[in-house]
């Protein structure tokens, strides 16, 4: 989390020195943006700790289970069982109508936790299968990622504004006089860290998203000591490659697959660990079914590989 607040501090200092002259003999006492970032920073870190997770389910379009629907009560008592084989308090539970099979956690702890699936979820999955996916999300909640994925989410949308502000302001009138007078040797790195700060913020989250999806893979099978039923519901979503459309960069860390359905993310390679917010998937699979004492190699996405020999 202190990298995101640094990020954010060092683009408020950059903007500071390329449009307000500051940190120069001849600058302001006070560095405002600098100060303006410090205090987005902190307004923004107390806003998604108390009602971050509301914000991004209602970004979602999330609503609340209609109990007159039978795959929807299912969910709630699969919900409760997890929430029993955890320990954690029972989350709120909230659905998403929308085709692509997908489920995520948010909230700030325990005890003011939500988990979210789609109906593109618990139309594909089975019962075991949802149970493990549940029990993915449980363990976000129980090893306390949500926290800080939530905090994140929002921390991203700070930085991205900050940055666009600074590319804003290459193109006002004074933008030349302004920029003309600073030192040629700053001036390259500070502008390009305007521009790159919303990417270094994703990639930062997308690092710290990859190691929690290993860990909750692992938890979730302790929880439901069914690491298959896992794998299958990872092959299941795998084989289905519908794109959540309500997804966005900000929050696709958030979700139990990568909800954007890029080609990269069911790559091995080091560019792909860069840059998706998700372990490659057939990995995951592999792991559980090791886990299970199956030595089984993940089958290949046939729908993907008949789009690449066409």
């Amino acid at each position: 989390m202190g990298l995101f607040i640094l990020c954010f501090l060092t683009t408020g200092g950059a903007l500071d020195y390329l449009y307000f002259d500051a940190f120069t003999p001849s600058g302001p006492t006070l560095p405002a943006a600098t100060l303006f970032s410090l205090g987005a920073a902190s307004m923004i870190t107390l806003a998604a700790y108390h009602g971050g997770g509301s914000l991004i389910l209602g970004s979602l379009g999330a609503e609340r289970p209609d109990t007159q629907i039978p795959e929807h009560r299912e969910l709630r008592n699969i919900v409760t069982e997890m929430a029993l084989a955890s320990g954690a308090a029972m989350p709120q539970v909230y659905v998403i109508y929308d085709p692509a099979p997908n489920a995520l956690a948010t909230g700030t702890n325990d005890k003011n936790s939500a988990i979210c699936v789609t109906t593109g979820l618990l139309a594909l999955l089975d019962r075991e299968e949802t149970q493990g996916v549940v029990a993915h999300e449980m363990s976000h909640i129980r090893n306390e990622d949500i926290l800080l994925m939530t905090m994140v989410s929002i921390l991203l949308g700070g930085i991205a504004i900050l940055a666009d502000l600074g590319r804003r302001g290459f193109y006002s009138p004074r933008a030349g006089q302004r920029l003309g007078r600073k030192t040629p040797l700053l001036l390259l790195p500070l502008s390009l860290l305007i521009g790159l700060a919303p990417l270094i913020g994703r990639i930062l989250s997308m690092a710290v998203s990859r190691q929690r999806e290993y860990l909750a893979d692992a938890t979730a099978a302790q929880y439901t000591r069914n690491p298959v039923g896992l794998a299958r519901a990872l092959e299941k979503i795998r084989d289905a490659a519908i794109p959540f459309r309500g997804a966005t960069r900000g929050t696709a860390h958030l979700f139990f697959t990568s909800p954007l359905r890029r080609r990269l993310e069911n790559s091995d390679s080091r560019l792909a660990h860069l840059l998706t917010t998700h372990p490659p998937i057939n990995r995951r699979i592999e792991l559980l079914y090791r886990m299970a004492g199956i030595m089984r190699p993940p089958v290949q996405n046939t729908r993907n590989a008949s789009t690449r020999s066409a």
